[in-house]
C-alpha cells in the first residue's frame, strides 16, 4: 500500500420475513492437517468500499466441516504493502454478530514480499458464539486506514481484490482455527503460525499498531453532507448554493389548502450553534394554515448513515394545544406508479397530540416498500412508542445491504428487514404539516416549532452513535459549518 401519507392505520401491514441463503459450493484450496480435518472454514470476501483514503474488506466465514466450531479460534489474515513509517487503525462497521465481538490487530510479515509486508488480523471474542456445521457468520464489514488519513494505492496489496464486488471465496485470506491453517493461501513464506494465548500472569501480546481507544472517524472526504443550518433568514442564497430548496405553494400531505410558508423557516443561534426553525401556524382552516418543508433538491442519498438533531415539542410556541401535527426527518424518492416496487421511504415521525387514530404523542419509525393512493395499499414495517419526545434528540438511521436500523439518543430504537432497503437514491427532509383540523377547532392563532441543530450523511458508512456525535464535534471543531461531497448518482 503506498501514498497515493388519515394513513398511518391504514397503511401498516406486516412485514414478510426474509431470508438469504448463500450456498456452500467451494471448500477451502490447501490441503488440511489431520489435526484440523473435521474442523474447516472457508472465507468469502468483498471489496466493500470506493474511497481512496481506507480499506474496506469484507467477510464472511462459513463452517465447511462436520463439527462445530468456536468462532473465538478462528483468525484470519488480510495481508497488505504498508507505506514506510505508517501506522494504521482499524475500525468495525457492521458485523451481524456484533461488532463488539469482532477484534482487529496489524502485524508485521517476517519475510516481506513484493505485496505484502503486513496483515491484518481478524478475530472473534466468546460472545461472538460458534459456527454449526454449514453456517455462515454472516457480514464482518470492516475498514482501516493510516492513521494520518494519507490516502491509499491498495492495487498492490496481496489480499486486495477490486472486482469482488460481491461476496465469493477467496483464497489471498488465510484463516486458521486453534493456530492450524485450515485456508487460503498466504504470501511466500508467510504460512500463519499459531498466536500463543495470555495467561493470567503473562502480558498480552501487542498488536504492531494498537487498536484505536474511540471512534475512528475521518475528518472529511469524500461522500459527506454535513450542514450545521448557519444561514441568516430563508432568502440567504447559501441555501440553494448548498443543494437545500424550502418548499413554497401548495400540496399535500397536510390539510387541504394549506400552503408551504418559506418565511416560516427561520435561524438563529442559540449558544455557539446555529439553529433552523421550522413553524408551522393555523387559525382553524385550511386557508389560514401555513406549514414548512425543507429538503435536498436533488436525489442521490442511498446507503448510509443518516442523523441529525432534532427538537421535538409537545406545546405550541403561543395559542391553545390539540392539533394533529406531524414532526419529521425522513429521506424518500418518488412513487413512479402505484405499488412500484423502487419506491422508498424512511420516516421519523412525532405526533406530539395524536393523530392517525392514535389519542396521545407517539413517535414512529417507518420503512416503506410502496403504496398505493387510491384504493390505499400500503407495504411497510414500522415501530412506534407512545411516550412524550419533548426535547431534543439525537436521531440516526443507518442502511446497509442487510437492514434499516434506528437509533434514538445513542440506543437502537427499529431494526426493519432487507426486503424495505432502497432501489434508488433519495432526498433528505425535515417537515412540519397538520394531519387534519380535528384535534383543535379553536379559530385562535397558534403556532408550533420543530427545531434543528444539524444534518449528517455519510455515503455508504453504518456509524454508531458514537461515531456521529465525534464526526460532528470535529466539523464544529474545525469551524466547518457545511460541506457536501456526495457525488450525484
Amino acid at each position: 500500500m503506498r501514498n497515493g401519507t388519515g394513513r398511518r392505520k391504514l397503511r401498516i401491514r406486516t412485514a414478510l420475513a426474509a431470508a438469504t441463503v448463500i450456498g456452500l459450493g467451494a471448500t477451502a484450496l490447501t490441503a488440511l492437517p489431520a489435526a484440523a480435518a473435521e474442523e474447516s472454514v472457508a472465507v468469502r470476501y468483498r471489496h466493500g468500499g470506493t474511497g481512496v483514503d481506507q480499506a474496506a474488506p469484507w467477510f464472511t466465514v462459513v463452517n465447511t466441516g462436520s463439527t462445530s466450531v468456536p468462532l473465538s479460534q478462528v483468525k484470519l489474515r488480510y495481508y497488505f504493502k504498508g507505506d514506510p513509517g505508517a501506522s494504521y487503525s482499524y475500525a468495525c462497521d457492521w458485523a451481524v454478530r456484533g461488532c463488539t465481538q469482532v477484534t482487529g490487530t496489524f502485524g508485521t510479515l517476517a519475510n516481506p514480499t513484493a505485496t505484502a509486508d503486513r496483515y491484518l488480523e481478524v478475530g472473534f471474542a466468546a460472545g461472538a458464539g460458534s459456527l454449526e456445521p454449514g453456517a455462515d457468520t454472516g457480514d464482518v464489514q470492516l475498514r482501516f486506514h493510516r492513521s494520518d488519513w494519507q490516502p491509499l494505492d491498495q492495487f498492490d496489496d496481496y489480499s486486495f481484490g477490486p472486482a469482488q464486488t460481491t461476496y465469493g471465496n477467496w483464497s489471498k485470506v488465510t484463516a486458521t482455527v486453534g493456530g492450524v491453517q485450515v485456508w487460503g493461501t498466504a504470501p511466500a513464506g508467510n504460512e500463519p503460525t499459531p498466536t500463543p494465548p495470555a495467561t493470567p500472569t503473562g502480558p498480552t501480546p501487542t498488536p504492531t499498531d494498537p487498536l484505536p481507544t474511540g471512534p475512528t472517524v475521518p475528518p472529511g472526504g469524500r461522500g459527506v453532507l454535513f450542514d450545521d443550518f448557519d444561514y441568516t433568514g430563508h432568502t440567504d442564497p447559501a441555501i440553494a448554493a448548498h443543494g437545500w430548496t424550502i418548499r413554497s405553494g401548495g400540496g399535500g400531505p397536510g390539510v387541504g389548502d394549506a400552503v408551504w410558508a418559506p418565511e416560516n423557516v427561520t435561524f438563529a443561534k442559540q449558544g455557539t450553534n446555529s439553529v433552523m426553525t421550522l413553524r408551522t401556524s393555523t387559525q382553524g382552516s385550511g386557508a389560514s394554515t401555513r406549514q414548512t418543508e425543507v429538503h435536498t433538491g436533488v436525489r442521490k442519498f442511498k446507503s448510509g448513515t443518516y442523523a441529525a438533531r432534532v427538537r421535538f415539542a409537545d406545546a405550541p410556541a403561543s395559542g391553545p394545544d390539540g392539533d394533529h401535527l406531524v414532526q419529521s426527518f425522513f429521506t424518500i424518492n418518488d412513487l413512479t406508479a402505484p405499488m412500484a416496487d423502487d419506491y422508498a421511504e424512511y420516516d421519523f415521525e412525532y405526533l406530539p397530540n395524536g393523530g392517525w387514530g392514535e389519542t396521545a404523542n407517539v413517535l414512529y419509525t417507518t420503512s416503506w416498500e410502496t403504496f398505493r393512493p387510491d384504493p390505499w395499499e400500503a407495504v411497510n414495517q414500522h415501530t412506534e412508542a407512545r411516550t412524550s419526545q419533548a426535547g431534543w434528540h439525537d436521531l440516526v438511521l443507518t442502511i446497509d445491504d442487510t437492514a434499516l436500523v434506528y437509533y434514538l439518543d445513542g440506543k437502537e430504537f427499529a431494526r426493519h428487514d432487507a426486503r424495505y432497503l432502497p432501489e434508488r437514491p433519495m432526498s433528505i427532509h425535515f417537515n412540519q404539516w397538520l394531519i387534519d383540523l380535528a384535534g383543535q377547532t379553536s379559530t385562535t392563532p397558534r403556532a408550533y416549532e420543530e427545531q434543528v441543530d444539524y444534518v449528517l450523511h455519510v455515503k455508504d458508512q453504518v456509524l454508531t452513535p458514537a461515531e456521529v456525535a465525534a464526526k460532528v464535534a470535529t466539523y464544529r471543531s474545525n469551524g466547518t459549518a457545511f460541506e457536501d461531497s456526495v457525488p450525484a448518482s
